[in-house]
């Protein structure tokens, strides 16, 4: 596999994208979302073309979109705590993962998010910076999906990630 990288002379060159680049991408995945997501270009070094790689697949596309729709749906449904899990039902039992939703934020943005989740969801080839915005905005745990005290503005986001996807 082959990818474009900005040799030292500021050209785009084919460079051959060999495994141990994979590797280090799927590492570093956090961390090359972020500068992705950031507008840093994929062609800068061929670890951030790997993750660029992986981000606009068609697989990875319709994983996050599904991801966006079950959020969505949860969001709606009626709230209610988790239960215990079946087969541990002791003194110190663990609870099934809960992760609270910011309902009020996503039932506020929903239309856009569900365009969002349409958007990558369809067959267009998307930028990988708009697809790493959404990426972070998912896995964002102190984020405005999630938390009140979340620091971001959920529309600025939702703005600034489907201008980037081109919709």
């Amino acid at each position: 596999m082959q990818v474009l990288i900005d040799d030292d002379l500021g050209r785009l060159t084919l460079r051959r994208l060999w495994p141990w680049h994979r590797l280090l991408a799927s590492c570093r995945a956090p961390s090359l979302d972020r500068q992705l997501a950031d507008g840093v270009r994929p062609e800068m070094n061929a670890v951030l073309a790997a993750r660029a790689m992986v981000l606009t697949s068609v697989r990875y596309r319709r994983g996050l979109a599904a991801s966006l729709r079950r959020m969505l749906a949860a969001s709606m449904s009626p709230q209610t705590r988790p239960r215990l899990m079946a087969a541990s039902r002791s003194a110190g039992a663990a609870r099934q993962p809960h992760v609270p939703l910011r309902r009020d934020r996503i039932a506020g943005s929903a239309s856009e998010l569900d365009e969002l989740a349409r958007s990558l969801a369809g067959p267009s080839l998307l930028s990988a910076q708009g697809v790493a915005m959404v990426n972070q905005l998912l896995a964002d745990g102190g984020g405005p999906l999630y938390r009140a005290g979340g620091r971001d503005d959920l529309d600025s986001i939702i703005e600034r990630a489907a201008q980037a996807l081109g919709r």
